[in-house]
């Protein structure tokens, strides 16, 4: 799977963390199962309650976002505004 990585900030303190799969469209299950991989990561970097957005599809008909609504509001409107910067990604 090709993922890429960014955050957007939240607060000075808190950011959301955003993963993006390319070349595959995950079914629901899949994207809560990549997101509760990368919560446990950042759990173990010291972040026990990160927010943690999937984002997978390329363009206005098939760009699909997971998460909490609030979050995936504010990933949204940062990608629009080409405010997230996006970095090759591995997770385990």
């Amino acid at each position: 799977m090709h993922l890429s990585y960014g955050t957007v900030r939240e607060s000075p303190r808190k950011v959301i963390h955003a993963v993006r799969v390319h070349d595959q469209i995950l079914d629901p299950h899949e994207a809560d199962d990549l997101a509760a991989r990368m919560r446990e990561r950042l759990a173990h970097r010291g972040e026990p309650t990160a927010e943690v957005v999937i984002v997978q599809g390329s363009g206005k008909d098939t760009l699909r976002l997971f998460g909490a609504p609030y979050s995936v509001n504010r990933v949204r409107a940062a990608m629009f505004n080409a405010a997230v910067r996006w970095a090759p990604f591995e997770i385990d």
